[in-house]
This record gives structure tokens, sequence and C-alpha cells, in this order.
């Protein structure tokens, strides 16, 4: 599977590389990040190294590094996961390193990833779920045209207690819609 790198107006998505291990641990020690992601498994720092060093010969998915446009820094990764080119349809993942939330990387990642499903892999749609204690991601979502679908009651621990997780998705035609507006 060739895996492209995506260019936008601020960002470029590539693909993760073993490199970006030394990042990815930092990213996946935040605290805050792994709450708001429903991040409960605890990784080695082995298998880290071993899972960003696979990333490019995955097969059914598109694993990115967020980067910014003449600085190659891991920044955060996006994930387009679990394509079935037969059904059309696949799974989107975006987590970003603590200092580079809220400047627009993810809004920008979301949409050149939307554009590889739709006009590049010819899917029919893509969901995703986003933690009910997660507004700002969950609005994120709903600006950039995702529908919300449903709602798994307690699927993730935060903290002591739960907390639900919001199914959503976005379709060809809305995303086609979007990009009109």
């Amino acid at each position: 599977m060739d895996k492209p790198t995506l260019q936008g107006e601020m960002i470029v998505l590539r693909p993760i590389r073993a490199s970006d291990a030394d990042a990815m641990w930092e990213m996946l020690d935040d605290p805050d990040g792994r709450r708001l992601t429903g991040t409960t498994a605890k990784f080695t720092r082995e298998e880290i190294d071993a899972w960003c060093a696979s990333r490019e010969s995955a097969e059914g998915r598109y694993d990115f590094a967020v980067t910014v446009d003449g600085d190659d820094t891991f920044r955060g990764e996006i994930v387009l996961s679990d394509v079935d080119e037969i059904v059309g349809s696949a799974g989107l993942r975006l987590s970003m390193g603590p200092q580079y939330r809220g400047r627009g990387y993810g809004t920008e990642g979301i949409q050149l990833v939307l554009g590889l499903a739709f006009d590049g892999l010819g899917l029919h749609r893509v969901e995703l779920d986003v933690l009910s204690i997660n507004a700002r991601a969950k609005s994120l979502y709903e600006n950039i045209g995702f529908r919300v679908e449903g709602r798994k009651r307690d699927a993730y621990r935060d903290g002591d207690g739960w907390c639900d997780a919001i199914i959503m998705a976005i379709l060809e035609d809305e995303y086609r819609a979007a990009q009109l507006d």
C-alpha cells in the first residue's frame, strides 16, 4: 500500500516513521490527552518504537504525522483506519501533542484526510468516536460536517467514573456539500 504525503496550507501530513517514536511517546504520556481520547492502555517504549516503525507497511490504514509546512517535527497523529473499500468506509482518529492543540492543525488535518478518503480512495463514509467529556473535539467534528449518529453509554473510563462515546460520521455527499460552502 502506497502511503501518500498530504500538503495543506499550513500543515503537511506524512506517514509516521520510526523516528517519530520519541514524540509519540511524549504525546502518549500526556494525562489530559489520554483522558480526552479514552486511552487507558499502558505502552512500553519498545512497543511505541515498534509501532512507529511498522506504520508505513501497515495494511488497511493510513497513519499520518501532523507536521507544519517547512518543519518536519511530529506534532500529533491522524489516522484513517479500518479502510474497507468494498463497504466504502473507514474510521478516523486524531490526537495532538498538548502544546499543539487549538492551533487549527487538527481541523486542517481532518480536511486533508477526508479529501484522501472521499476523493482518493472513493469511500462513502468516515466515522469516529468522541468522548462526551471532550466538548472541544465534538465541536470541531461538527464544524467540519460530522453528524452525531448515536451514543455508547459508559463506554470509556473517566478516572473512577465513566463517560459515553458519541458516534459521529460524515458521508461523501455531506463532505462534498461542505466543500461548496
